[in-house]
This record gives structure tokens, C-alpha cells and sequence, in this order.
């Protein structure tokens, strides 16, 4: 009896070394593993496949057929003796390629010829190569032939209109694969089906059997778009199971209401803003107010572009919050940003901020720092008011995660970048206070629907449109070193004209030093079409060079200043508070900028080697400027050749400022698993089939489904097997790939 749990080898045949290099180079251990290792695209064996396009060294499958075969004799240059290959020529369509083949005497290459003669149809596998021209190297064939022909060629009758092609390893051939899938299917004797009859019908989805013999035999088209369509849909109904218990667990935890009442110091410092609240502002505002009244834990994700006033957002929440006689937390990924957050907070509420303290006013409330670089000493009063309840505001950095931080009522934890942090980290914190706190999570990379829905889909999603008064537009141009060097030059110039104005200039370069390779830090690669990885040649531009450059030659005179990840903490504070002072002309910094740091009189910004960041991080970089009303211009600096998907990204980049349209572009260009967090979980993304932009209706159905299935058997006790894929997902270290709460 054969399973899906059966060892893989069941299915195999007597090929050790194939087993063991389908085991290991493909992990494919079962033949439920092997029957969900699906094909990534098909041959239509009726016709000749298109060459068109050919690259050096890409690998090729393709139906073709033999134009003439002819057995040739050289001199074997070790022995000196005469030896035979077969020399072939392979049409498709749009080119033609050589073959070689070479034999230990005149009867094998002879024998060999015999079995490729003028006509024959086959399928082949090989890298291309160009040598006065193409050549297929060391191909692998399958060859057609009629029905009784020579027991080694498949039979054109049998033969499938579609011939799958699957992820290979070294030592496997696609119909290794495709001979073990057909085989399972015919011998299975049973596949367990997770979709009911039911729920198959309502959304028009096939069965797990049906699905699996037309993704690895299809007879056309429109099967293999069936068969994806039920697998993409089971998997999107798992992650929106998982993610809607998640939210339903989370609303029967109670929580301590914060209805203010205590004090008055949300009115107080709204009478005093000098501006008006934008209507996203204030929507979002009475939203949360509403959802922090509630006696279970708010737990929402607040996003808006750069500049779009989160901050303000998240603050007036903790004022609310010690309203309510509760403490407020802002967790910062780094002490830039933590400083940056203390120092604009404290300023916003002036003599709010002053509780205890001479001048302080009547509602007054304590806010605290504490990050990693403070020493026991330092630490040891602000722990102390938080303890005791002094601190109504606390902000820091992961040092708030320690376990001897403790605080007197923690109703609210703000999460300022929170893709920084990992689900551990965050449960940390919330786990300090007496009852569930309620939770804000905040972003400043705007996320496409989908992927609110499919990774943050235990969260409610608020968002802030609107830009408030004061935001400038931002010039962005591209500077193409390699069409247009003398760009640079001008592009120097433009940083003196903006100091000459009175104004400042950041320079962002992706690395610190220009010797070594940061920690964590991996070169920049581009994949193609086929999944090949193209690496971009590594042009790193330094801080530790470029300040030296700029100092003795572009920027001489000006006043230049240095700020990266590795200088002590006393020294990147200092430093910061001589940039927003004004001291400093011109700041060369790496990445450490990209979020948090607000100085209104940067106009300016300079991106070396611009093509090693992503989409979304030259959004964030390039909203560091044009926030105090002036004009802004970011120059995108690079070395990456007109038509490469680097300066596809840097040209999307420059034609738009609205973030929600470069994140889409962002999630089209970049592997799907980095995007939605494989890195951070450690292992491969959860999603093997979705697709969050392509699948969009898909998973807007599976949330239906999920939903209904949920109001009516929370336990899904009437789905065990449905269950069962839930659990799986909640019990592995994939459950952190869902959980952003």
C-alpha cells in the first residue's frame, strides 16, 4: 500500500544514487514530497520549442529535432589513437544548436548515430554554449519514437501534450521526476482530501487527487491552471485560518480599558499644537481612542508614507493612555532612532513632558529613555519611575526587553518599525504588563493590501494618506555613471549650491568601511527569468572613504560630518545634535538615517551605489528631505547598466513619490520570501504557491472562507484534516511568519 507518507524510494525504481540525490539535493524524502514538488513550466511536445533569445551558459530544455547526425573520427591527443564522436545538428524553433557526443569505438558512435537519425524528435537538456555556434553541452535526450519502434524511446502516442518541467538538482534529469510523479499517481491508494465537497463547489476548486495528476500530466493549459488555482487557494485558506483564530484568541483576552479621566493631558496638549490635524490624522485618532476604550487589547498596524505624521498619531494614543492612569512604550530598532523619537517628543510636549520637575505643568506626565549604550547608573532612575508608575512615557530600545525592566501599568506598546523585530522581542514587552496591553505597531513602508491581509492579517490596518502642510515635493533624478560620468561633478556642485543657500546635504553610501564586508551585510543579486542568480559586480561606495574623498577634494571647505552604526552611541548623539543645530554642512552616514531622523533644514540627499538598496529603503532614505517646507532634490548615484532590473528599480523610484505605488514595484522585483520574512523566521517562506499580487482574488475568497468556516466551528472539529494543516503551521517556526502582532 502506498501513502503519501511513504519513503520516496517506493516510487524510484532501483536507482540509488538518482534516490539519494533527489533526498538531498531536493529534500524530497516522501511522495507527498515529491507529488508537491511542482513542475515550473511545460514543454508542448507537438511542436518545436522557441531558442529565441539564447544566453551563454543558461540552461536549456527543449523539444527539438535531429537535422542530421554524422559519426566523425579524431586523434585522441593522451593516447595518440583514433577516436569517434557523433556530431548532431538540432533545430527548434528560432535557432539551431550542435551536439556532440563521444564513443569508445566505431560501433557505439555508429550504434549512437543509428538512434539519431534525420527527423527524430526528442526532448534535451544541456547548457548552451557558443563556439562559432550554439552548442547544447553534455545534453541529457528523451526521444520520441512509434509505438514498438526500440523499447528506449517513448512512444509519441504516450507521449503527454505537456511535459513538465521541474526544479532539478545535480544528478536528477526532469523525467527522473516526471516518470516517479506519474508513477505514484497510478499506485496511491489514497489522497487525503483537506477541502470538503462543499466548500470545493462553492469556490470552485478541484480535489487534492484531481489537482495533482493535471499539475504533473496535464493535458493542456487550462488543467494546470485548474490544479494551481486549488492549491493556491487551500494554502491561502490555511494562513487565513491561522490568522483568524489569531484574532478571535486575541479578542476574548480582556483588557484594561483606557477611557481617560485620570488627567487631562491629551486636551491640554492638543490645545496647544500649532497646526491643524489632517482628517487621516484625526480619523485614525478617534479610531484608536475608540479601540483603547475596549476591554480587550487593540492590536492595529498604522501605516502612512514618510512624513505623514505616525508619530503625532502614536503619541496622542499615549497621552490617552496616561490619561487613563496607564503607561505608554515606543520600542525603536536603534538608538538613532530612540534618541531622535525622545528628543521630538519631549519638544512636542514642553512642560507636559515636565511632571515633578520645576516649570512642569498641572497635567504633566514623566517621559523616559532607556536604551542599550546607558550604563547601570544612568539606567537606574528612569527604572525606577517606570516601576513605580513616575514615567508615564517610556522610550528605548531593545534594552526595554530585559528582564529586569518593569513597569507599574503598561497599557500601550508602540512598535515603530516594527518588521525590525522579531516575535519573541515583542512578546517580551508585552508580557511585562498585568493584563494583555494594547498594541500599535507602525510602519513607514506601505504595504499592498494583500500583503496586510496575508502576513498582518491578525492585525487591523489603519492608514494615513495624507501628507501634512509643510511637506515639500522631492526632486529625484538618476545619475548614470556609466552613460553619463561627468554627471558626478555636477551632481557635487549641486550639494555646494544647497549649502551656499544656507541649507544641508545627507550623503548616504552603503557601507561603512570599504575593506571588509559588514556583518549581516550580502551583495546585492539579481535573479532572471529562469531563477538563475546574475550577481551585480560589488561597487561599494565607503563612509570611511567617501568622507576623505569629499573632504581633500568635491566638498573641500565645507563642513562634513560622520555618522554609521559602529561609532559609540555618545558620539552618533552628538553628532545628530550638531546636524539638526546646523554645525554640520554635510552628513555622510550609511542607512542608520533612514528612519526617524527629522532635521527641516536638509534639502538635500546623495546616494552612492544607489542600486545596492531596495525600492522601499530609497523611499524611506529619500524621505529624510524637503520636511521643513523647502524643496527637495535626492540624486540616485549609479554604476548599473540602462535595462538591468537595478536600474529598472532606481528609475521607479525617481518617476514616483507615492510609496504605495513603489511598493507594489518593490514586491514585483524582489523574492517573494524576503519580502514576506523568510530571512527573519530563519528557514523558507511560508508561501509555496501564493502569490500575494498575483493571487489577490484568491486570497480575498479564502478570507471569506475562513471567516465562515471559523463562525461556525472555531475548533474546525467538523475539518480534521483542515485542523490539522492549521496546527501545523501555528506549532512550527512558520507561525512567525504570520505572527506581526
Amino acid at each position: 500500500m502506498i501513502t503519501l507518507e511513504a519513503p520516496i524510494a517506493a516510487v524510484l525504481g532501483d536507482h540509488p544514487k538518482k534516490r539519494k540525490a533527489i533526498v538531498e539535493g531536493l529534500h524530497l524524502e516522501t511522495v507527498g514530497d515529491l507529488l508537491h514538488h511542482f513542475p515550473r513550466r511545460y514543454l508542448e511536445t507537438g511542436k518545436l520549442s522557441d531558442l529565441g533569445g539564447l544566453q551563454e551558459g543558461q540552461l536549456l530544455t527543449i523539444v527539438g529535432e535531429v537535422g542530421k547526425s554524422e559519426v566523425k573520427t579524431y586523434t585522441d591527443r593522451r593516447t595518440g589513437k583514433t577516436a569517434y564522436r557523433v556530431e548532431v545538428q538540432l533545430h527548434a524553433d528560432g535557432n539551431r544548436l550542435k551536439m556532440t557526443f563521444f564513443a569508445k569505438n566505431f560501433g557505439m558512435a555508429n550504434s549512437f548515430g543509428n538512434r539519431l537519425p534525420a527527423g527524430r524528435r526528442g526532448i534535451f537538456q544541456g547548457k548552451a554554449s557558443f563556439f562559432n555556434q550554439w552548442q547544447l553541452t553534455n545534453p541529457q535526450m528523451v526521444l520520441f519514437g512509434s509505438k514498438g519502434e526500440d523499447h528506449a524511446l517513448l512512444s509519441l502516442e504516450t507521449m503527454p501534450n505537456l511535459f513538465p518541467i521541474y526544479p532539478l538538482t545535480k544528478g536528477v534529469d526532469t523525467w527522473d521526476l516526471q516518470r516517479a510523479a506519474t508513477f505514484a499517481l497510478s499506485v496511491l491508494d489514497e489522497i487525503p482530501e483537506v477541502l470538503d465537497a462543499t466548500l470545493r463547489a462553492e469556490y470552485d476548486v478541484v480535489s487534492r487527487r484531481q489537482a495533482l495528476e493535471w499539475i504533473h500530466a496535464p493535458d493542456d493549459f487550462s488543467q494546470v491552471a485548474a490544479a494551481k488555482r486549488r492549491f493556491r487557494f487551500e494554502e491561502a485558506l490555511v494562513l487565513q485560518l491561522v490568522l483568524g483564530r489569531r484574532r478571535r484568541e486575541l479578542q476574548a483576552l480582556g483588557a484594561q480599558e483606557r477611557t481617560g479621566g485620570v488627567t487631562d493631558i491629551l486636551g491640554a496638549f492638543d490645545a496647544r499644537l500649532p497646526f491643524e490635524l489632517t482628517a487621516g490624522q484625526r480619523a485614525v485618532g478617534a479610531e484608536i481612542e475608540h479601540e483603547i476604550a475596549q476591554p480587550h487589547p487593540m492590536h492595529r498596524l498604522l501605516q502612512g508614507e514618510v512624513g505623514s505624521g505616525k508619530t503625532l498619531v502614536a503619541l496622542r494614543a499615549m497621552l490617552r493612555t496616561v490619561d487613563s492612569g496607564g503607561q505608554a512604550v515606543l520600542l525603536a530598532p536603534t538608538e538613532v532612532l530612540a534618541q531622535q523619537h525622545y528628543r521630538s517628543i519631549t519638544t512636542m510636549l514642553g512642560d507636559l513632558a515636565m511632571a515633578g520637575q520645576f516649570g512642569g505643568a498641572a497635567e504633566a506626565t514623566r517621559v523616559d529613555l532607556l536604551t542599550g549604550s546607558m550604563t547601570k547608573a544612568q539606567r537606574t532612575e528612569p527604572m525606577l519611575r517606570m516601576a513605580t508608575g513616575e514615567a508615564g512615557i517610556v522610550i528605548g530600545t531593545h534594552a526595554l526587553l530585559e528582564d529586569n525592566v518593569s513597569f507599574y501599568d503598561l497599557g500601550l506598546v508602540v512598535v515603530d518599525e516594527q518588521h525590525r523585530f522579531g516575535v519573541e522581542q515583542r512578546a517580551a514587552l508585552t508580557d511585562k504588563a498585568g493584563t494583555p496591553p494594547h498594541v500599535l505597531v507602525m510602519t513607514a513602508t506601505p504595504i499592498p493590501r494583500t500583503v496586510a491581509m496575508t502576513v498582518f492579517g491578525d492585525l487591523e490596518v489603519s492608514t494615513l494618506t495624507e501628507l501634512p502642510a509643510g511637506r515639500a515635493p522631492i526632486q529625484t533624478s538618476v545619475v548614470p555613471l556609466t552613460e553619463q560620468p561627468q554627471w558626478m561633478a555636477r551632481a557635487w556642485q549641486r550639494v555646494r549650491e544647497e549649502v551656499e543657500k544656507g541649507h544641508q546635504v545627507y550623503v548616504v553610501c552603503p557601507r561603512i568601511s570599504g575593506d571588509v564586508a559588514e556583518q549581516g551585510e550580502q551583495d546585492v543579486v539579481e535573479v532572471d527569468e529562469d531563477g538563475n542568480v546574475v550577481p551585480v559586480p560589488p561597487r561599494p561606495s565607503a563612509v570611511e572613504d567617501v568622507i576623505v574623498e569629499l573632504a581633500e577634494g568635491a566638498l573641500q571647505g565645507l563642513r562634513l560630518g560622520v555618522l554609521h552604526g559602529k561609532l559609540a552611541p555618545e558620539e552618533k548623539d552628538r553628532t545628530m545634535r550638531a546636524f539638526a543645530a546646523g554645525e554640520i554642512d554635510v552628513l555622510v552616514a550609511t542607512t542608520v538615517i533612514e528612519v526617524g531622523v527629522d532635521v527641516a533644514n536638509a534639502t538635500a540627499m546623495v546616494l552612492l551605489d544607489a542600486d545596492r538598496f531596495g525600492v522601499s529603503q530609497l523611499h524611506q532614505l529619500r524621505g529624510r528631505v524637503g520636511r521643513g517646507g523647502l524643496p527637495g532634490l535626492c540624486l540616485l548615484v549609479t554604476r548599473a547598466e540602462l535595462g538591468t532590473p537595478a536600474r529598472d528599480r532606481l528609475a521607479a523610484v525617481a518617476s514616483t513619490t507615492d510609496g504605495f505605488v513603489l511598493s507594489q514595484v518593490d514586491l514585483e522585483q524582489r523574492r517573494e520570501g524576503d519580502v514576506l520574512g523568510a530571512r527573519q523566521s530563519g528557514g523558507r517562506s511560508s508561501l509555496q504557491n501564493l502569490r500575494v499580487l498575483r493571487d489577490e482574488t484568491t486570497i480575498l475568497q479564502a478570507r471569506e472562507a475562513a471567516g465562515a468556516l471559523l463562525d461556525a466551528d472555531f475548533s474546525l472539529g467538523q475539518a480534521p484534516l483542515l485542523r490539522q494543516a492549521v496546527e501545523e503551521i501555528e506549532r512550527t517556526d512558520h507561525s512567525e511568519f504570520v505572527d506581526r502582532s
